[in-house]
């Protein structure tokens, strides 16, 4: 979930997407041809305004009106949302901070509907578009040969997904997923301990945020690799044949320097000088950090819910968000769906507590409620610059805010999220979440998976393809289809700790700027 992203130079494309997750997840694509799809393709537009009533006394009737202008709606959306915020919020009560004994399960999980079986395959086709056969690692971004840690793992649940959802036979998962595993088993390391943050997929070359040939190494990200620790889990659980072949990935790694006093920690190398810093916010950081607890490392700190969250109104709603913000520790505190999503789906809420989840949701809903537009936010890759946003509830003080991990704010921007609808959808599954995964039906369909998302202001598509998107949908149609958080059906085994009785821990570790 890589934020730093830069596009490719000119020569490559002549328009380029990129991203990751702060993570992060990253990416570049080339969208040449995009330009000429618009064209072909219909739009439906979202839902924009409540209905009108005319009285039918009126001797004259009145002249017809015009939707409301994409322009005018947004500039009316903007104002409420300045004006939901209230600080500090509605807390939740402690009796509900706890992670869950027995992890969640959502209602109406079971048999996928046809339609969302043809959705699963939509999704599917991003994959089949974007393997690379030499490597058996995935693009990134749709039709460039670039890869984060934190796609790769989005590819890895995408075909496990694909095997559960009887879209592909078993004998062509064990053959991808083999050649997957035994690639992230032998790759090239940065400084031969960990992952670097991207690689070109077709040869393994270590690279940087969009270019393919230089071979460049510039840190690994330890919330990446928290997730990929989560999916090494599942694979060799579920399936006994690949276990000795995910054991042997992380035994690839030489994971010394990515805890420290329980923390998690990444690098970065600013003009040729290693940075070593305390990785993750609320949210990204503990769901990672459940991924190094299932391999036996010290992440108790990061596991920690509560020592930093802080509450903010938002329509009404309390949610939480991290008290360390890019002033206070230079770091961004971005407030997303998706850590919530995927641990609801892969761990149900063993990570954060339902009650954060539930109140996120709630803000976005009430937003609805507000403003009659659909809300599903969370980062991703644009198909237009910067390439990369995180389109946040809450971030450094700033309510519903789009930015660029450099804080420059894309309002604008701001789009309802594939994955973030589908997610919440196959987690809650109500009125609301109907309509979100309704919305996606009829509006981000592409012949080559799912686009990424939905501009509000801009009333169209954000053409965006790209990997994690496709891989969050598959996970969440496979949970539904399962009926069970996935580390669950898998039958992966946590290791005996502390750790899950931890409720309001002292810290005292020095939390050094991420």
């Amino acid at each position: 979930m890589s934020s730093d992203f830069k596009p490719p130079s000119k020569s490559l494309s002549i328009l380029a997407s990129v991203g990751g997750v702060v993570t992060a997840a990253i990416a570049i694509a080339i969208l040449n041809v995009w330009s000429k799809q618009l064209s072909q393709v219909s739009i439906k537009k979202p839902e924009i305004s409540t209905s009108q009533t005319v009285s039918r006394q009126l001797l004259q009737p009145k002249k017809p009106q015009g939707p409301i202008s994409g322009a005018k709606k947004a500039e009316i959306v903007a104002s409420l949302d300045a004006k939901s915020v209230v600080l500090p919020g509605k807390p939740i009560p402690k009796n509900q901070l706890t992670v869950a004994i027995i992890p969640y399960i959502a209602p109406g999980v079971g048999k996928l509907t046809p339609e969302e079986t043809t959705t699963a395959r939509q999704a599917w086709s991003y994959f089949q578009r974007n393997w690379n056969d030499k490597t058996g690692l995935v693009n990134s971004v749709d039709g460039f040969a670039s890869v984060s840690m934190w796609d790769q793992t989005a590819a890895i649940a995408a075909l496990v997904s694909a095997r559960e959802l009887n879209i592909v036979p078993a004998a062509e998962f064990e053959a991808k997923m083999s050649k997957m595993l035994k690639t992230l088993a032998s790759m090239p390391l940065y400084k031969g301990e960990l992952p670097n943050k991207v690689y070109n997929a077709k040869t393994l070359v270590p690279v940087n945020y969009g270019q393919l040939e230089k071979r460049e190494e510039i840190g690994w990200s330890a919330i990446d690799l928290g997730r990929m620790a989560i999916w090494l889990k599942i694979v060799g659980a579920k399936y006994p044949q690949l276990r000795l072949e995910t054991a042997a990935v992380w035994k690839h790694w030489q994971v010394k320097r990515l805890t420290k006093n329980g923390q998690m920690y990444g690098t970065a190398v600013i003009k040729g000088k290693e940075q070593y810093n305390q990785e993750g916010r609320l949210g990204y950081e503990n769901y990672a950090a459940y991924g190094l607890k299932l391999w036996g490392l010290d992440v108790k700190q990061a596991l920690d819910y509560q020592s930093y969250a802080a509450f903010v109104d938002l329509y009404g709603q309390g949610i939480p968000y991290d008290r360390r913000d890019y002033k206070n520790s230079g770091a961004n505190n971005y407030v997303l769906s998706e850590p919530y999503i995927l641990d609801g789906i892969e761990t149900g809420f063993q990570a954060l507590p339902k009650a954060y989840a539930d109140r996120i949701l709630a803000a976005q809903v009430a937003r609805y409620q507000a403003t009659k537009q659909l809300t599903a936010v969370t980062e991703d890759n644009l198909d237009r610059p910067p390439y990369f946003v995180y389109s946040s509830l809450f971030v450094n003080g700033e309510p519903w805010a789009t930015i660029a991990d450099t804080r420059e704010q894309h309002n604008d921007l701001r789009f309802l999220s594939a994955k973030a609808a589908i997610g919440w959808h196959v987690l809650y599954n109500t009125a609301y979440t109907r309509q979100l995964f309704n919305f996606v039906q009829g509006n981000l369909k592409s012949k080559d998976g799912w686009y990424n998302g939905f501009y509000e202001s801009l009333r169209q598509p954000n053409k965006t393809l790209t990997a994690n998107n496709n891989g969050v949908i598959l996970e969440s149609l496979l949970y539904k289809q399962v009926g069970q958080p996935l580390t669950i059906w898998a039958g992966v085994k946590s290791q005996k700790s502390t750790e899950r009785a931890i409720t309001i821990p002292q810290v005292t570790a020095k939390i050094l700027r991420h």
